[in-house]
């Protein structure tokens, strides 16, 4: 697992001139804002044969289909895979597949690292794949790592070259394969999760077991009492949802509730409210999308529709895709020509490939993929150009040597110039792409981005996240304006780059957002304004604070089984200055996943602060024994070993930073401190020098190198280092006092 680390804390300590946002008027704001959270009973959906009297070709299109066959109870007609006491080994782990009384079972390693019987419950899809559940105590129900590909009819291993030990969360028996929270939201209808976050237990339910008709269109009690009751009268489908008169982008948010990298804020889906009461989706980072916005993990379809030309003209999944068999509306170039003329694009003056060959495809040109979980080749569909050029910058994809596997990037960019010219308009990923691999101008990439309405929501959403990459004053200030953007996402993402700081003079800013028409960008706010005191409040927000309290707790309730969910209520007490509570919650986040050490800095860090500092000490070399790369624990151990007034030993750690990320200046700034606090005066100059030769103008080493220069009676040196401490900083008087006594002393 790559550590992506998690500031602790973001202390600023710039001042903000901006004027505070106004406060809104809340009149009539519950009635207009606050969708109803109620749970819809069981008995309101009536299950698919009774659709079927009036619906006969939808239902016949539905029957078989990846959603019909979503999970299955496990049976002699349901299972695909090869149970006759077949044997799997894969990382050091053998499976054996068997019968026994007439019920499927495998033999395998459990979660205590112990070989044990476990009876497959149940089946979870039909193709290319299929994964089957066994269950556990206290409700727990677990995928297997193990799957059937049913293309080849072979037992595989979902992820064949990542090892993972008994237990660790990724482990099959744990919270990475875990049905309850992983699955069951998108593969049954009307799904009520029901965890208790004291005992660790689930007491999942749903009202029908795979994705119904009434999974997507809501449930069908009150439209068939309509349709009985009226009859031919009956005309219209109102009490429905994704209807033939759905919006455009209203019916592509509906999809997205199960094909979208997302968090969650509601306990449950109850088709009240939008998508974005319910859910947030995950923006443009690099963890998950390559810098230009292709897909990288699992992000699966939402992401990267939402970045296409095609969303943004009203084309939907629909257009498509058959709504109920899911299959293509038609195959290869036919499906793009519903829209697109065959003269122009299925022609060699377009495509530059042989008419009818691989090449001339549409797909394989504008929707590049990729395969997840061992054998599921899925299509990017942010629907872009091939763009070779970006690919020789970034290291991003492109189609071109994806088919044209013998050559290299220059050789498609050279060719493309050949056939195409240079692009001849301009898209979001040359302005995304330089802010996310932080490049020295990326900023003004970014703004120009984040700015123009013209371009995505979610790519400019995206540009106030990378943002952060060039965090100072003025970046706070312009992120600040965006609190306001017309976009939903853009302001939820808005929140989330800022909403870490840890300092009462930003959260006022936050405020107005408690009133947001969304459901999670409200949920965000709250939690920006978490530093401040209750009494802290203004009138005008109090009401409205304790509501979106409730939404905030119903959120942390629902994510209770994830690590990051009750990471956010350690960072929650945090911002209220409650270390016990913060440090109570981060150890519960561990016990959900102990090989999560984003969480575990963290922990290390506030063991530190609270001076608990054996425990922070057992934690740093936890981290540094399980990712021995990571160069910022180092660095945080350091400081705690000069804490202890141990300098050898953190000099140590300090210089294991730097060989692992010599690039980061405060790494040097650090290290020369430490040399100079052992008064080895030579050494501390050297390193300053050196991390002068990466940033010349960065500020603290001029400081510590004049310092230096100072101490060891250099003073000619010093006088010099500190002029350019001047002319940099020709307001700081402190720099200029010391360059003046400097100046008396040489």
């Amino acid at each position: 697992m790559r550590l992506v680390f998690l500031i602790l804390t973001l202390l600023v300590c710039f001042s903000c001139k901006n004027d505070k946002s106004e406060y809104v008027d809340i009149q009539d704001f519950e009635e207009k804002t606050f969708a109803s959270t109620a749970q819809i009973p069981d008995d309101h959906f009536l299950g698919d044969a009774a659709c079927k009297s009036c619906h006969k070709e939808a239902f016949k299109d539905w029957k078989g289909s990846h959603h019909d066959k979503a999970m299955q109870i496990a049976t002699d007609s349901t299972i695909l895979g090869d149970f006759n006491n077949k044997t799997f080994t894969s990382q050091g782990i053998t499976s054996r597949f068997f019968q026994k009384n007439g019920e499927f079972y495998v033999n395998t390693e459990g979660r205590d690292g112990k070989y044990h019987d476990y009876k497959i419950e149940y089946t979870f899809g039909i193709t290319p794949l299929q994964q089957y559940i066994v269950k556990f105590p206290d409700g727990h129900y677990q995928c297997l790592r193990t799957a059937w590909d049913t293309e080849k009819n072979k037992w595989f291993d979902l992820y064949p070259d990542f090892k993972v030990v008994h237990s660790e969360w990724l482990h099959w028996s744990r919270g990475g394969l875990n049905w309850n929270n992983m699955c069951a939201d998108c593969h049954s209808t009307n799904v009520r999760k029901n965890y208790d976050i004291e005992t660790h237990s689930y007491d999942t339910k749903y009202a029908l077991i795979n994705v119904s008709c009434e999974a997507c269109h809501g449930p069908g009690k009150a439209h068939v009492e309509n349709a009985n009751r009226l009859g031919a009268a009956y005309k219209v489908a109102g009490d429905l949802k994704m209807t033939f008169n759905t919006e455009p982008k209203q019916l592509v948010d509906d999809c997205a509730r199960c094909h979208v990298r997302r968090e969650q804020y509601t306990k449950f889906y109850n088709f009240e409210g939008t998508f974005l009461d319910h859910y947030f989706p995950q923006v443009l980072v690099n963890n998950l999308y390559h810098p230009d916005g292709q897909i990288l993990d699992e992000v699966y379809v939402y992401g990267s529709f939402l970045q296409s030309k095609m969303y943004q003209n009203n084309v939907t999944c629909t257009n498509c895709h058959n709504p109920h068999s899911l299959k293509l509306r038609f195959e290869g170039n036919k499906l793009c020509a519903q829209c697109h003329d065959t003269k122009v694009y299925e022609a060699p003056s377009h495509h530059f490939h042989d008419m009818n060959s691989e090449g001339a495809q549409c797909i394989n040109c504008h929707m590049t993929g990729k395969i997840y979980m061992g054998n599921d080749y899925r299509r990017d569909h942010s629907f872009r150009i091939p763009r070779p050029d970006l690919s020789l910058k970034y290291g991003t994809p492109n189609a071109c040597v994806q088919c044209h596997t013998d050559k290299d990037d220059a050789w498609a960019w050279e060719h493309y110039q050949k056939t195409h010219g240079t692009p001849k308009s301009k898209h979001f990923s040359e302005l995304l792409a330089p802010g996310l691999t932080g490049d020295p101008h990326g900023f003004e990439k970014l703004l120009e981005l984040s700015k123009d309405t013209i371009y995505p929501e979610i790519a400019r959403a995206s540009a106030v996240t990378a943002m952060t990459n060039y965090m100072d004053e003025n970046t706070i200030n312009t992120m600040l304006s965006f609190l306001n953007d017309e976009s939903p996402i853009v302001r939820g993402a808005t929140i989330d780059a800022l909403g870490d700081m840890y300092t009462a003079d930003y959260a006022t800013y936050f405020l107005p957002l408690l009133n947001d028409k969304k459901r999670s960008v409200r949920v965000k706010a709250f939690m920006a304004v978490a530093v401040l005191n209750e009494f802290q409040i203004p009138e005008a927000y109090k009401e409205v604070y304790k509501k979106v309290e409730e939404e905030f707790n119903a959120q942390i309730e629902v994510t209770g089984d994830f690590s990051g969910g009750r990471a956010k209520k350690a960072s929650y007490y945090l911002k209220k200055g409650d270390v016990v509570n913060a440090i109570s919650w981060y150890e519960k986040a561990l016990e959900i996943d102990n090989l999560n050490n984003i969480i575990r800095m963290n922990l290390a860090n506030l063991y530190y602060r609270n001076k608990e500092f054996d425990k922070a000490e057992n934690a740093f070399k936890l981290v540094i024994e399980q990712e021995p790369e990571f160069s910022q624990t180092y660095y945080s151990y350091a400081l705690l070993l000069a804490e202890l007034n141990r300098v050898e030993e953190a000099i140590k750690q300090m210089e294991l930073a730097i060989k692992h990320t010599p690039n980061n200046v405060r790494f040097y700034y650090n290290l020369s401190l430490l040399y100079d606090k052992i008064n080895k005066l030579k050494k501390a100059e050297q390193i300053a020098a050196k991390g002068l030769k990466i940033a010349p103008d960065n500020e603290s080493l001029l400081y510590v190198l004049a310092y230096v220069y100072q101490k060891s009676g250099q003073f000619s040196k010093a006088t010099n280092v500190a002029s350019r401490l001047v002319q940099l900083y020709p307001n700081n008087q402190q720099y200029r006092t010391f360059y003046n006594q400097l100046k008396a002393l040489k």
